[in-house]
């Protein structure tokens, strides 16, 4: 059985004076992803143009364990009820690889 990996990029505008209590939460957010089983990569950018915007890269073995990822209590509790409040805007997009390299 194959397995297709999947892919995150997520861009969060943080609100004017938020910035230090998103980093600090996603730093945890961050260790606790790396630590999943089905986790393959999760980087954190911020612009050079403007730090208020953060860009998030994950990948995931498979749909199943970016499902996991999202259904996950420290998820839910730090990324969708701590961090989602503090943001103007968040664009995520699912995607899977069509040209390997």
């Amino acid at each position: 059985m194959t397995t297709i990996p999947v892919y995150v990029f997520a861009k969060w505008q943080v609100k004017q004076g938020s910035l230090e209590k998103v980093l600090s939460l996603l730093e945890e957010a961050a260790r606790r992803s790396r630590e999943e089983k089905g986790n393959l990569v999760y980087k954190l950018h911020q612009s050079n143009s403007d730090p208020n915007t953060i860009l998030l890269y994950e990948g995931y073995a498979d749909e199943a364990a970016a499902r996991e990822h999202r259904d996950s209590d420290y998820f839910q509790e730090i990324v969708i009820s701590s961090i989602v409040p503090l943001l103007e805007t968040r664009e995520v997009f699912v995607a899977t690889s069509i040209l390997d390299q």
